[in-house]
């Protein structure tokens, strides 16, 4: 009989944070300080017992600072495997926001990994998806 290995699931919320300028949409990414954790979206995994979409609002407060989305918008969700072999439910949401910062430096504030470390926040196109590290730009066309 063949032994049934069961693979822990993680669930991630990643935020699409959006703004218009002159008309054109723009997604806010962030480069890491560790150079080959590349240009990324916000994201963070959702707490035991939590809603994957206050999952998301919570973790852009936490690593962006920013607070004050107009519009919180359910896209997609999908199971989707990791460089290191976990199977992630990604929930993927549109949060709107009326920023006009261009740039800004933060440090997150939810601990972990990312105490002490800060983050370089500026914004890109939907056409500059091929920028962002594997998986992080699937669902730009759904902006």
């Amino acid at each position: 009989m063949e032994k049934v290995i069961h693979w822990p699931i993680i669930k991630k919320s990643y935020g699409y944070v959006t703004r218009l300028v002159d008309g054109k949409t723009q997604i806010l990414v962030f480069q890491h300080p560790v150079k080959e954790a590349g240009i990324q979206i916000p994201k963070g995994t959702v707490k035991h017992g939590e809603l994957p979409v206050d999952a998301v609002k919570r973790e852009m407060e936490e690593e962006t600072g920013l607070i004050d989305f107009t519009d919180i918008q359910y896209l997609i969700d999908d199971f989707w495997e990791n460089d290191d072999g976990v199977i992630h439910h990604r929930y993927f949401y549109r949060l709107n926001i009326d920023e006009t910062q261009d740039e800004w430096n933060y440090e997150p504030t939810g601990g972990g990994a990312e105490d002490g470390k800060v983050f370089r926040y500026f914004w890109v196109t939907p056409d500059d998806g091929k920028l962002l590290i594997r998986g992080h730009a699937d669902y730009f066309r759904l902006i």
